[in-house]
């Protein structure tokens, strides 16, 4: 009962009996035109043709025997005439009806009958009676068996009934195989589907066709590629987040247990030590909730008018001094008549800091630049380090959850949770505003903050 419901309810199924309806409806139609218009032709023919060779022969009689006597005897003899002489009534050029060209013989005056409306029997230039339509004309059953017109006309419609037959049983068949072929790429699919719904992500279909289905196949596998990458990624920084939160967790499990057992005595540097460990996971947890509330769509921004120069120098004096210890040249370019942004001052503190820190990681010597310019209705922020760069492969995942260009995970005191970048890419966008990297091994980084300009009021 599934199967046959599932072929009732299938686009095969509807696509079949759409094509067979069509050329149903369509070879009915021409089938049924065809007959008609045939018949009505042939017998309009025919009946020209009948009546004036009945007009002849009631003529040739009249010349014959200068009267209309003996006329049904003379009719009798010509076979091919039966059938018409049913439809018609002679009547002569006085107004009587000689003979109904039937059985009877009798001769009715018919007042009311019209000599010009009939058609004129003529001999030797003049009228001898006219020929009417019978009013009563009806089927003789003893007629003989159909002349070879009507058998004409019975195979006409035999053939056209055949042929209609026949092409709707090939609509049938083209309409089955087009179905067929149709739907066999949205079969692929659906199983596709259930294969990503069962967590099987890295199935494909085959792409056949540029039409619609085969842009939705690609569509398809874009999805499921992104929602692969996604699930590694998922797992990645479940992974990632589970050794950083074990690594903090593991040194002061070992600390608090040594101070529990007596097994040492407390200092200021193990204190120290269990301070930087417990810190390291506070930023982890604030790190994990600012990502959520991005994501969720609910970080809270306290936006306010500010210029882009004054956060510049804020953010270059709270790092000039460890630029200083590194030997590293910290320097802030900007115009004083830059137009003002609306930001978050604390938010987009916190992801010039990011990016400066992490300039200040891996550039050990050189300089560190941050500018700002106004390109059309943008202010570009740009941070510009001569450091060591970063890997061409690297680039396009440098904003991803916890990726970091250098895969060796030594935690040291200055670590971070490698959610930095993904949290500055969150506050920008926030904002409205884009983010991008480009960089070179060797030469160093430019992270470029791009933000709108707040047009004023009126």
């Amino acid at each position: 009962m599934r199967r046959i419901w599932q072929l009732r309810h299938s686009l095969a199924t509807k696509l079949i009996l759409a094509f067979l309806l069509v050329g149903l409806i369509g070879i009915s139609l021409v089938a049924l035109l065809v007959v008609v218009r045939t018949r009505s032709e042939f017998s309009r023919f025919l009946s020209e043709r009948d009546r004036t060779a009945l007009a002849t022969a009631l003529a040739e009689h009249y010349a014959a025997t200068g009267s209309w006597q003996g006329l049904s005897q003379a009719l009798d003899a010509q076979t091919a005439l039966i059938e018409l002489r049913q439809n018609v009534v002679l009547v002569d050029a006085n107004g009587s009806i000689i003979n109904s060209l039937q059985e009877s013989t009798s001769t009715q005056t018919m007042q009311d009958i019209l000599r010009f409306a009939g058609e004129p029997i003529v001999v030797n230039q003049q009228t001898v009676g006219y020929m009417l339509p019978h009013p009563m004309a009806a089927p003789n059953p003893e007629l003989p068996p159909p002349s070879p017109e009507q058998d004409f006309l019975a195979r006409v419609t035999w053939a056209a009934t055949a042929s209609a037959s026949a092409a709707i049983l090939l609509a049938l068949l083209i309409g089955a195989l087009l179905a067929q072929t149709l739907t066999r790429p949205i079969r692929a699919l659906i199983t596709a589907t259930h294969k990503l719904a069962d967590g099987t992500f890295d199935h494909r279909v085959a792409v056949q066709s540029h039409d619609e289905v085969g842009q939705l196949a690609q569509a398809f596998n874009q999805m499921s590629a992104k929602l692969a990458r996604a699930s590694q990624q998922r797992q990645q920084m479940t992974a990632d987040l589970a050794h950083d939160i074990r690594t903090p967790l593991s040194i002061l499990r070992s600390y608090t247990e040594g101070l529990k057992d007596q097994r040492f005595a407390g200092s200021p540097t193990i204190y120290s030590v269990l301070h930087e460990e417990v810190e390291h996971l506070q930023r982890l947890v604030e790190d994990l909730r600012v990502l959520s509330l991005a994501d969720a769509g609910e970080l809270v921004l306290n936006r306010r008018m500010i210029d882009p120069r004054a956060i510049l120098e804020r953010v270059g004096l709270a790092h000039i001094m460890q630029a200083e210890a590194h030997g590293i040249a910290l320097t802030v370019e900007a115009s004083d008549q830059l137009p003002s942004i609306a930001v978050d001052t604390d938010r987009m503190t916190q992801v010039l800091n990011n990016l400066v820190s992490n300039a200040l990681r891996y550039a050990s010597a050189g300089a560190i630049n941050l500018g700002a310019q106004q390109i059309g209705d943008q202010v570009l922020i740009t941070v510009q380090d001569t450091g060591s760069g970063i890997d061409a492969a690297d680039l396009p995942f440098i904003f991803d959850r916890l990726y970091r260009a250098d895969k060796a995970r030594q935690r040291n005191v200055s670590s971070t949770s490698g959610l930095g970048l993904a949290i500055a890419k969150a506050i920008v966008e926030a904002h409205s505003g884009t983010i991008k990297v480009d960089s070179r091994l060797g030469i160093g980084t430019t992270f470029t903050i791009s933000l709108p300009i707040t047009k004023p009021t009126e």
